[in-house]
């Protein structure tokens, strides 16, 4: 399947770079006049290759669980974009759409209520992919429903929905929505069983709805979360910072204006959390959220006198993706997971050790 979508792909790139190429030749258009047109036209081939990688992962999410879970795809809104060029066009204060994984377990009983699990996706413009298949897998294991929201700015949803991104804003209402869409439409989901689990700028968006609807999750995991904008600008590269001040974007620098990263900042916002049962993991080798960050908002917490759950891992293998990954460490820290889960939850068929984990995960 990948093969032949890299064949189609680089087919349709020399189709397409074969056409620009005709138009400058009879448009009379400078060299630096060519070099931009054709820098545009590669970034929205790059929005169209990233569709079609979406459309084969969705392939691949039903191979790789569908034996385990009942998988849908619902299309649902959001609030308005705050950011349209033209405000009073047809249209402009409309609710933005969006996708959402659902996964259900193959062996639900429609007559009994589960406990949800919300689970946003990680990444700056990132999506929910097969990377997690064996962890969607663990948690069918158990009993739990899954909702991953595809919020605003995820990849593989064309340019228009990439640069619909409110990092750290209305994309947390996003995920917020996704669960109040599960509650209303499915009997079978228990309001009062709801969680919020999530890993890097996943964890992010945990911490923000926790903070925004207290009332609403009973229990949170936030994995080696994001944590502080400002001080990740600081350790970032430059071409990371200027993803963050486009204009599409936050649009200014932190220096432009510090407060609008300090509002979408966990740590900057703990006074907020209501100790909603909240378990935080970080590693001291984390080759992508700097354990400082985390490190300013667990002690933010404890500065608000806050009840929350922590652990700091040291130098555990796999850096960012310590806990995620395939290896026995990783394994008996997702049973520590769930575990914590379990407490606020009450799966029907927990997780309590590495051999059950290892049988819900993989076929053999």
């Amino acid at each position: 399947m990948k093969k032949n979508l890299f064949k189609y792909a680089l087919l349709f790139t020399m189709a397409a770079l074969f056409s620009v190429n005709q138009s400058f030749s009879q448009s009379g258009t400078t060299e630096n006049e060519r070099i931009e047109e054709l820098s545009e036209k590669l970034n929205d081939l790059r929005h169209r290759f990233d569709r079609l990688e979406k459309l084969n992962e969705d392939l691949l999410w039903f191979q790789m669980v569908g034996d385990v879970a009942n998988i849908d795809k619902v299309y649902i809104t959001g609030p308005p974009n705050p950011h349209i060029k033209n405000p009073t066009a047809m249209g402009a204060g409309n609710p933005i759409k969006f996708w959402n994984y659902v996964f259900i377990p193959k062996n639900l009983d429609p007559e009994k209520k589960y406990p949800l699990l919300v689970f946003p996706h990680g990444g700056v413009h990132g999506d929910f992919t097969t990377y997690y298949q064996h962890i969607i897998r663990e948690m069918m294991a158990q009993g739990y429903i899954v909702v991953a929201p595809e919020y605003r700015g995820s990849t593989g949803y064309g340019k228009n929905q990439y640069e619909r991104i409110d990092y750290g804003g209305l994309e947390n209402e996003d995920v917020y929505a996704a669960r109040n869409w599960m509650i209303d439409n499915y009997e079978f989901v228990d309001k009062n069983r709801v969680g919020i689990i999530g890993w890097s700028h996943g964890g992010m968006i945990a911490l923000m709805n926790i903070f925004e609807h207290p009332k609403d999750y009973q229990v949170a995991f936030a994995g080696v979360p994001v944590s502080d904008l400002i001080s990740r600008m600081g350790y970032q590269t430059q071409g990371y910072r200027d993803l963050y001040s486009a204009d599409y974007h936050m649009g200014k620098t932190v220096y432009e204006d510090v407060e609008a990263y300090k509002k979408r900042s966990p740590a900057w916002n703990a006074h907020k959390f209501q100790n909603t049962p909240l378990l935080i993991h970080t590693n001291t080798n984390d080759d992508d959220v700097n354990v400082l960050e985390v490190e300013h908002m667990i002690k933010s917490l404890k500065a608000e006198n806050k009840k929350f759950e922590y652990e700091i891992y040291q130098d555990v293998e796999g850096g960012h993706s310590f806990d995620r990954i395939d290896t026995q460490v990783g394994q008996e820290i997702r049973v520590k997971i769930y575990k914590f889960l379990t407490q606020n939850l009450n799966p029907p068929t927990p997780i309590k050790t590495v051999k059950e984990l290892k049988k819900a995960a993989y076929r053999f």
